[in-house]
């Protein structure tokens, strides 16, 4: 199969067809952030990299700024230019979470100007269901030079605030609906959402499995019906972090949908603020 430059998603078989590509292992576990390093160490695809979601695909938290800023765009730079990719390199990021945080790395490449990035489908419970085998061999890779071209995919906590009684700006927030209503909230000290959001769980862009993304033409109906005849454009996407909107994201491109940005600081940073508002239910 040829896949195209700008291509969304890759399966198992495009991958093993292609072991010129730089493949890089997003495992983790937001409660146990060394659960990828030593899952990734266990077994992991061939040719593949670690990135870690803290410490490679996040920045410096200041405790206002949300638990997973975007890392300053030449430090990431030069993390990639380490790992060997460059203006040529076809990336492809696979993790082993419903493509939740491969779709973090994804979105940052194309932020940067990379559009040869690509998730890999089912991720590796998909790799492993098309019988392929792991390597516990980490790659030696030759540095390339990655140069940040960083695009305008990104709204700031004060372009939110200034637009949430706007008709026009749809947020989408992709948490659990349990977490969107302010309810077991876990991870960050207030429940709530940003009000005038709309719950868009990332799950729901999967198959009943968890695994593979749904049929495109599934996903265009459910996502029209969210915009309501608005322009992805119009679209601001959110969820605790700035990790699993990026999965919204690549299922609204996938979709047809895009142009959509990102609120990196989502609701980790917006409830940092006691003075900003908060909606519950």
């Amino acid at each position: 199969m040829s896949v195209a430059l700008a291509a969304v998603l890759v399966s198992a078989e495009d991958l093993a067809a292609h072991p010129e590509w730089r493949v890089f292992d997003c495992r983790h576990d937001l409660k146990n952030t060394e659960y990828g390093r030593q899952a990734y160490a266990r077994g992991h695809i061939p040719g593949a990299l670690f990135l870690h979601l803290d410490d490679d695909l996040s920045g410096v938290k200041d405790g206002r700024n949300g638990r997973h800023p975007l890392p300053e765009a030449e430090s990431f730079a030069r993390r990639m230019t380490a790992c060997g990719v460059d203006a040529a390199t076809q990336v492809v990021a696979y993790d082993n979470e419903g493509g939740i945080f491969a779709s973090r790395l994804w979105w940052m490449l194309r932020w940067l100007g990379h559009d040869r990035v690509a998730v890999l489908d089912g991720g590796l419970a998909g790799w492993k269901r098309s019988k392929r085998t792991l390597e516990e061999r980490v790659p030696a890779v030759e540095p390339r030079d990655f140069t940040a071209r960083p695009q305008d995919m990104v709204v700031d906590v004060g372009q939110v605030l200034a637009n949430i009684q706007s008709d026009r700006t749809l947020i989408l927030d992709a948490r659990s609906p349990e977490r969107f209503r302010g309810e077991n909230e876990t991870l960050d000290p207030v429940g709530g959402h940003i009000p005038g959001a709309v719950n868009r769980f990332y799950f729901d862009n999967l198959d009943d499995d968890g695994c593979f993304f749904k049929p495109v033409a599934e996903l265009r109906t459910e996502f029209a019906e969210l915009l309501a005849g608005r322009s992805s454009a119009q679209v601001v996407q959110q969820c605790g972090s700035g990790v699993t909107a990026c999965h919204n994201l690549l299922a609204m491109e996938l979709a047809g949908f895009s142009g959509s940005k990102l609120y990196p600081g989502s609701w980790s940073e917006w409830c940092a603020d006691s003075l900003r508002p908060v909606a519950r239910g």
